[in-house]
């Protein structure tokens, strides 16, 4: 039928399908239209990363949390004698914490693995050597009259954040006396828990002590430099640690069989003395979900080690995640070349589907990744969605040899966005001048592509 014998919607039905800035910017829509899809994924990531940390919750409530261990301390009351509104005279009984001048801790962390259903959790028990001494006690600095102090009423603690993990009976051997914790510590001046044990104490005394704690706990373990020089040596067969806090190892050793280390901190390398009064130091507190927070001082002082697991595949996933719209665009720009290279037509719900087909495989991705390591299960959901799309192009052009230049396209973006996730230090060197090399080739492949006129069969 001769032009001028269309009708108007004929007409603009073949502009549209020959209109090569109407092609790019339906394609643009479609890649704004698949942004919610790649949000919904992101989003799934994030809701089985939540149900694998509700995982770890349950069983480390039955098991033991976060552990910050801390001691032992000295407390003595005293009285302080105020008057009150009505001037009425009134005693009160405050206490007084000097904090060892030696402490040295050795302990062996023993990893164990628990699983709730298909959710790995870390956990850990460890077996800890506490040894140390007390000089005599310096009453000077607190200017507080002597006779004031109630010795045969003072008691030792250690501050320890989850009571649920300690297992045996803990018993403190101080000087010749083998003394038995008791738990719960009189006042919360330094630890919001732990334990203790009644001392009467001679403050012109020197006083050495020792004792064992076996305790359980997920994730990490830390302490506090209470001493002079505190001294703290672990070990373990876990292969994959991160030293973490305010201190990190003098020494390390790091092997598939496991690791050793070693710290000295010194009472200089703090910023609290070796006696107050009070809540002269906050070591830790409690939120809301039975968890610690890291207050001021305790963020300038703890030290210790975290159990990471090898891979992290939630981490992964939502890494790899973030390049989806990057992957949608260079999939569309493969077929919009096809389209336009091979003059053969290709509908927008064709196009619409190999992004559906690439947003499916973050969710093959995530759902592989949980039950096998995550390269395997990114190359193996990488080759279905590539034998898909090679499949879904050979259909529409029917040619072999764009079919094959399109599946090595499909297959070095994989393994481009592969070596990104591999890259975490030089991923951003990496990633842009890889998006520097597919701009240069895109440029190449259209410099002799007139864009005013570009006819089709």
């Amino acid at each position: 039928m001769a032009e001028g014998n269309l009708s108007f919607f004929d007409r603009l039905n073949n502009w549209a399908s020959g209109s090569v800035m109407l092609k790019l910017l339906v394609i643009g829509i479609l890649i704004l239209v698949l942004l919610i899809p790649s949000s919904m994924v992101q989003s799934l990531i994030r809701e089985r990363e939540g149900l694998r940390d509700e995982a770890e919750r349950e069983i480390s409530s039955k098991w033991g949390g976060v552990q910050k261990v801390g001691g032992v301390v000295i407390s003595v009351p005293y009285e302080v004698i105020t008057k009150n509104d009505k001037g009425q005279t009134v005693t009160e009984i405050r206490y007084a914490h000097f904090l060892p001048d030696e402490l040295n801790v050795a302990g062996d962390l023993q990893p164990q693995k628990r699983y709730r259903g298909i959710y790995l959790v870390m956990l850990y028990h460890s077996h800890l050597h506490f040894s140390g001494s007390f000089s005599k006690l310096n009453l000077d600095p607190l200017n507080i009259n002597r006779v004031n102090f109630h010795f045969e009423d003072a008691f030792l603690s250690v501050g320890i954040t989850d009571m649920r993990g300690i297992n045996e009976q803990v018993k403190l051997k101080l000087n010749d006396s083998l003394l038995a914790f008791e738990s719960g510590i009189p006042v919360n001046d330094l630890f919001s828990s732990g334990i203790s044990v009644p001392v009467k104490m001679n403050p012109e005394e020197t006083y050495r002590f020792s004792f064992d704690l076996d305790l359980n706990g997920s994730r990490y373990i830390r302490f506090y430099p209470l001493g002079k020089q505190t001294h703290v040596t672990l070990s373990s067969a876990w292969p994959s640690p991160s030293f973490d806090g305010s201190f990190l190892p003098d020494n390390r050793t790091i092997s598939d069989s496991g690791f050793t280390a070693d710290w000295k901190v010194l009472q200089l390398n703090r910023n609290y003395p070796q006696q107050g009064l009070g809540s002269f130091i906050s070591l830790s507190q409690n939120n809301d979900e039975g968890d610690t927070y890291t207050t001021d001082n305790d963020k300038f002082s703890s030290f210790g080690v975290r159990l990471l697991l090898p891979v992290d595949e939630y981490q992964k996933n939502n890494r790899s995640a973030k390049y989806s719209v990057m992957f949608i665009f260079l999939t569309f720009l493969t077929l919009f070349f096809v389209e336009m290279l091979n003059k053969k037509r290709i509908h927008p719900i064709q196009y619409l589907l190999a992004g559906f087909a690439i947003v499916l495989f973050y969710v093959l991705l995530l759902s592989f990744s949980e039950h096998i390591s995550f390269d395997k299960a990114y190359w193996t959901a990488g080759i279905a969605i590539v034998s898909l799309l090679s499949f879904y192009v050979w259909s529409m052009v029917r040619k072999r040899k764009i079919t094959v230049v399109v599946t090595a396209v499909f297959v070095i973006l994989y393994g481009f966005f592969y070596s990104l996730l591999q890259l975490e230090d030089y991923a951003l060197l990496f990633g842009s001048l890889g998006l520097l090399l597919i701009l240069g080739t895109v440029m190449y492949l259209t410099r002799n592509l007139n864009w005013n006129n570009i006819s089709r069969e």
